[in-house]
């Protein structure tokens, strides 16, 4: 893949290039031999890491998830695996000596699909790892049908500062054609709960593209999700993706993804929401969470759980990916058989040379409102990135793009 190939993947069709991450997970491969943990992170930066922990279960599996998750697991598995993420975290933290955090987040798969005793464990094991909710910001994700006032409890007590809730569309229309069974009362009624508790930040996601959606419908639920009143709202093109419900659909619809993100962009603006990416709106500041310490161009990511990924400047890795039911289960049954050796080594991943990392800082970065930083890049490069990347003037001639003194920020 060539340097400029890679910026292809901000205008390609959002069905081949769709940029979440860089590089993909479908590039890592098995690492022969096995890396110590230790020897990873050696020479990484230790002192201001992302954690992130992954619970890879749910209540349903929606038609567009091609996340690692399994819909209404055994209640034995779930026990399980919260015996073997307390036995990894054990074994990365003596491995990773010195590490501490800055940000952590919960996501999956539904982590409040715990009950309130599991979530209890779970945030018992984040503070074993050195991470108090009360001290190190971070987000729990959930979902309507697992919203209670006693999960909702637990995390608030707890000091986890920021909550955020996939909604979708209020429309219920639109969530059958979504794969995703669930009555606009169901969905007010959690976004009412978690309002009432209290949260620092809340944050809805909304999707749109999905078929039988209309102009008018998506405003409506756009407008809905104002009303609630949250800090912070995450508009979510529809992506349909190998594996999923919706693509052994094989159902095509016209769908108009383009006009719903600007109408639904405008409107939120006009309601005093700052667009801080193409997905992120935030009506204000929500305490320290404005400025996270953490830098996702610079700092490292220490992931816990089956499927969650670790970043360092020059390695990713993760352990292996499903999204059918049969291969997620099984890898979480290989997870928990886990040993505490193995928990302590590096399997399956990918290395990033120089231009590798060029790369993953530039799409990082230009998918972010501020852009570039010229000069966060030349600390970490040791040169100018338009000396490096020339066709960025590509985007400033095509109006994409406007290039400043200190940054390259994309236009709207």
């Amino acid at each position: 893949m060539t340097t400029s190939s890679a910026l292809s993947i901000l205008a390609a069709s959002p069905y081949s290039g769709y940029a979440y991450a860089y590089p993909h997970k479908t590039a890592y491969r098995p690492l022969c031999p096995p890396v110590p943990l230790s020897d990873v992170w050696q020479t990484e930066p230790r002192d201001a890491l992302f954690c992130y922990v992954h619970i890879p279960f749910c209540e349903m599996r929606c038609g567009f998830c091609n996340l690692l998750t399994a819909a209404r697991p055994p209640a034995a598995m779930v026990n399980a695996y919260l015996d073997s993420l307390q036995r990894q975290a054990d074994a990365v933290m003596s491995a990773v000596a010195g590490a501490s955090f800055a940000r952590f987040a919960v996501g999956g798969g539904t982590p409040t699909y715990l009950s309130s005793a599991q979530l209890q464990r779970l945030l018992s094991l984040l503070r074993g790892v050195g991470i108090d909710p009360q001290q190190v910001p971070g987000s729990v994700e959930t979902s309507p049908a697992t919203v209670t006032r006693e999960r909702l409890a637990v995390l608030r007590d707890a000091g986890v500062a920021r909550i955020s809730i996939g909604v979708q569309t209020f429309c219920e229309q639109e969530s059958r054609k979504l794969g995703r069974r669930q009555s606009r009362h169901l969905v007010e009624t959690a976004v009412h709960a978690i309002a009432a508790t209290g949260f620092p930040c809340v944050n809805i996601d909304l999707m749109y593209g999905g078929e039988d959606q209309t102009l008018l419908s998506w405003t409506q639920t756009v407008q809905q999700a104002i009303d609630a009143n949250p800090d912070e709202v995450y508009l979510y093109p529809l992506y349909v993706r190998p594996m999923t419900g919706l693509w052994k659909q094989r159902h095509q619809w016209d769908d108009q993804r383009m006009t719903a993100y600007r109408a639904a962009r405008d409107l939120l603006r006009e309601r005093d929401f700052e667009q801080l990416s193409m997905r992120m709106f935030r009506r204000s500041p929500a305490g320290d969470q404005a400025e996270p310490e953490y830098c996702c161009q610079r700092d490292g990511m220490i992931g816990l759980g089956c499927g969650a990924r670790s970043y360092t400047r020059s390695l990713h890795y993760a352990t292996e990916y499903a999204v059918g039911r049969a291969g997620v289960l099984g890898l979480i049954d290989a997870y928990i058989a886990t040993s505490d050796a193995e928990f302590a080594r590096v399997s399956h991943g990918i290395r990033l040379n120089r231009d590798e990392q060029v790369r993953r800082f530039v799409i990082k970065s230009l998918l972010r409102a501020p852009g570039i930083d010229r000069r966060l890049y030349r600390e970490a490069f040791e040169t100018d990135v338009l000396e490096d990347l020339p066709q960025l003037g590509e985007l400033v001639d095509a109006g994409w793009a406007e290039a400043r003194d200190s940054r390259i920020v994309l236009t709207a």
